[in-house]
């Protein structure tokens, strides 16, 4: 197979695991991200698109687009200030990155996106129960944050420091959590969009600058593993 080091020199596409959002699926998502988004941007990725852990326990509001199976990462009360299943959940998606990663970034969609950013808030505070390569980088599309103050506490630190991409849709019921969630981050890159809570299709800027954040997460990955594998040489 050749060296770590030759891997990165050859153009490793960084690893990307893709969360969907409430009662779809991984195929879904799929469908969704490679639909809208143009092949010169989704190219650049090696893509994973997992389903959640269980079978939806409602109506999903994508049965007139797409047929079932749907799931969910965990479920939540009317007001969102209750949680069940969260924590099997963020156990879950570690396990997802330690048994089909390495991963490089988290991709999420509405309730992926609020993952996204959990699991890799809780990686830089140290609170994941298990340990898995670093996430160097983070996309969300109508993402937020856990507001409940137990929660919040235990996942987030003060700042995310990873890279990361905030798409805010302007009639996105969502739009003001995710404007907070990014302030989370350290210098975020912020793309807007017309639409509401939806995947947004890339307009002719949108393309630009997610092609730029490639380029750059891409100089982190080869960065990192040259590391490893000159640390490896050296035993």
């Amino acid at each position: 197979m050749g060296s770590m080091l030759e891997q990165v020199k050859g153009g490793r596409k960084p690893r990307v695991l893709c969360l969907h959002g409430f009662r779809t699926s991984g195929e879904i998502m799929e469908k969704q991200l490679l639909g809208k988004w143009p092949p010169e941007v989704t190219s650049r990725f090696d893509l994973c698109f997992p389903d959640g852990p269980w079978p939806a326990t409602g109506k999903s509001e994508v049965e007139a687009l797409f047929p079932p199976p749907y799931y969910e990462w965990y479920q939540y009360n009317k007001d969102f200030t209750v949680y069940n299943r969260l924590d099997e959940c963020l156990v879950y998606i570690e396990d997802l990155l330690i048994k089909h990663g390495p991963f490089d970034g988290i991709l999420g969609f509405s309730q992926g996106a609020i993952l996204a950013a959990a699991v890799t808030a809780m990686q830089i505070k140290g609170t994941s129960s298990k340990k898995f390569q670093k996430v160097k980088f983070v996309v969300m599309m109508s993402g937020a944050r856990f507001t409940v103050p137990a929660v919040a506490e235990r996942i987030y630190p003060d700042k995310i420091t990873c890279p990361s991409v905030h798409f805010l849709g302007d009639i996105d019921f969502l739009k003001g959590e995710g404007e907070l969630l990014a302030q989370t981050f350290v210098d975020p890159v912020i793309m807007h969009h017309s639409k509401g809570h939806t995947i947004p299709r890339l307009d002719e800027e949108n393309v630009k600058t997610m092609l730029t954040f490639i380029d750059r997460v891409e100089k982190l990955c080869a960065s990192s593993e040259v590391e490893i594998e000159e640390k490896l040489e050296l035993q």
